[in-house]
């Protein structure tokens, strides 16, 4: 009865495949970072968000305004390009009912290429007295301080909120609302998000 022997060389280098294969997952995973839920994601908008013209699940295109950190590491620098989706867009009919737009970030791009993250909604609702939902954008020196706070430095921040509010707010025309591009928005993150690390 003829016995077949395996090489060791050849033993040897389907171990070192698996090995390899394994090496790259096992950096990737040690190099991620987690972002933890809570933290804050203030963007500028670079497209225009018409509620007349824009269908549910339209993308939309943000930058980051200020930097992400974990425990005084810059992880994302503010500049980084954010994606965004329209989650809800209704527009007004002629006689009742109110346009309805619900804003959500989706991913991050970290050089150059996007991470999934999850977002709470920004929520904007006309009416023919203009009102708001609770979620709402923070204009003027409200949006200034928490700049400023994020930065380090409220009294900075008060007084960049007096430029930012004036560069983008959110406008009614009619029955249509719109969210004009420099527009700033803050979200927050509903789950931990990984991201790559800067070392």
């Amino acid at each position: 009865m003829h016995i077949s022997r395996v090489s060791p060389i050849r033993v040897l280098c389907a171990v070192l495949v698996f090995l390899a294969g394994l090496a790259p997952a096992a950096v990737a995973q040690e190099n991620m970072v987690t972002i933890p839920a809570g933290t804050t994601i203030m963007v500028r908008m670079l497209d225009s968000i018409d509620s007349s013209q824009n269908p549910q699940g339209y993308r939309f295109t943000t930058v980051l305004e200020t930097n992400i950190a974990v425990n005084g590491t810059v992880i994302v620098p503010a500049g980084n390009t954010v994606y965004g989706r329209l989650a809800v867009a209704e527009q007004a009919g002629r006689a009742t009912g109110s346009s309805n737009l619900q804003l959500e970030l989706t991913d991050i791009v970290v050089n150059g290429t996007g991470y999934p993250i999850y977002t709470s909604d920004y929520e904007v609702k006309g009416s023919s007295s203009t009102k708001r939902s609770a979620k709402r954008l923070l204009g003027g020196a409200g949006l200034g301080a928490i700049i400023g706070g994020i930065a380090g430095n409220a009294g900075m921040g008060a007084a960049i909120g007096v430029t930012a509010g004036a560069v983008g707010s959110i406008a009614q025309k009619g029955q249509s609302i719109k969210v004009p591009s420099e527009t700033l928005i803050s979200f927050r993150l509903q789950q931990p998000a990984s991201l790559p690390a800067p070392y």
